[in-house]
């Protein structure tokens, strides 16, 4: 007879078992030798950054408190400016069975201002749609907020961006200088902002915007750096055949050809902007961002999902507004 013939089969029965509990127990002393070999005593840190920062914050705050103040002033005033002239566009209210409609005019405006821009009839119904939608699902005035904090921030962040991408892509010194200061604006996480911002200037739309010009600001300026420097040589060199001084072979020659690229930078500046008015929200900026973190602090799956639709509404909207102006002659 075979020996495995003659094995008990309640044994063979038994085998997965003993094998699950050997690989438990070994998983486990494993996990307690690495354990245990990760218990390193706790260190001070050589370098006190984290004190450093502070001490610098703290004196910052305590002596450049008014200039802080008028930047706030400023930035309110614009942001408020903006969503005041937003919100005096009416919207109208309309009972259709049972049920109040709402039809903002602004929605009609949109219409026809993206089927300019873009060229096509199907954008501008799209930007109709989208903000009737937002409207109707009750986020109108929220939207309209995070319409005037984007607004606000972008402006702002293109109007200091594209020059200094001029100056980068103009000057080797100038682009190796601020590269580094614009990888770090870049890969910093965007909630380290919002610390610095609400010391300096409180809660509300005022930090929120001065954070999300500092996340909006780097895409500007690497593209209209990188239009400019694309330029093709022989351009440049025939401009100055026909005599253009430094500011005219600039402003005839090089920003024309770089046009396409500078409004790249327009568009990526202006969505990232947006972005970061929704996570401004968690210091008090309001608007979209505000429904978003109210529906996850009170786990409201349905408040968050509409608020996050809206969001991708706004987003669909300031994108096609500005994706093909560098195309059109």
């Amino acid at each position: 007879m075979n020996k495995i013939d003659s094995f008990p089969e309640k044994y063979f029965a038994a085998v997965p078992g003993i094998i699950g509990w050997v690989v438990l127990s070994a998983r486990t002393a494993f996990a307690r030798v690495g354990a245990s070999l990760l218990e390193l005593p706790a260190m001070p840190a050589s370098i006190p950054l984290d004190d450093w920062t502070v001490a610098v914050v703290d004196w910052l705050a305590l002596n450049l408190g008014p200039f802080f103040d008028f930047i706030q002033l400023m930035l309110n005033t614009i942001n408020d400016a903006l969503l005041a002239a937003i919100q005096w566009i009416p919207i109208f209210v309309v009972e259709i069975g049972g049920l109040d409609i709402r039809f903002p005019v602004w929605s009609l405006l949109l219409f026809f201002l993206l089927w300019y821009l873009a060229g096509q009839i199907s954008t501008g119904l799209l930007g109709l749609v989208t903000l009737w939608l937002a409207a109707n699902f009750g986020l109108y005035v929220e939207t309209t907020e995070t319409f005037a904090l984007t607004l606000t921030s972008a402006l702002i962040a293109i109007s200091l961006g594209i020059p200094s991408g001029i100056l980068a892509g103009i000057s080797d010194t100038v682009h190796n200088v601020i590269r580094p200061v614009l990888d770090l604006m870049q890969t910093m996480p965007v909630f380290v902002y919002l610390i610095p911002a609400v010391i300096f200037f409180g809660m509300g739309a005022a930090p929120g915007a001065v954070a999300t010009v500092i996340f909006a600001y780097p895409p500007s300026v690497r593209l209209t750096n990188l239009g400019i420097r694309e330029v093709p040589q022989e351009l440049v060199e025939a401009g100055e055949a026909f005599g253009c001084n430094y500011w005219q072979l600039l402003m005839k020659v090089q920003i024309p050809v770089a046009r396409p690229s500078i409004m790249q930078g327009v568009n990526q500046s202006i969505m990232l902007a947006l972005s970061m008015a929704v996570v401004a929200a968690l210091i008090g900026a309001g608007g979209l961002g505000g429904e978003v973190v109210r529906g996850i602090q009170r786990m409201r799956v349905g408040q968050g999902f509409v608020a996050g639709l809206a969001v991708v509404f706004t987003a669909m909207i300031l994108d096609r507004a500005t994706a093909n102006i560098g195309a059109r002659e």
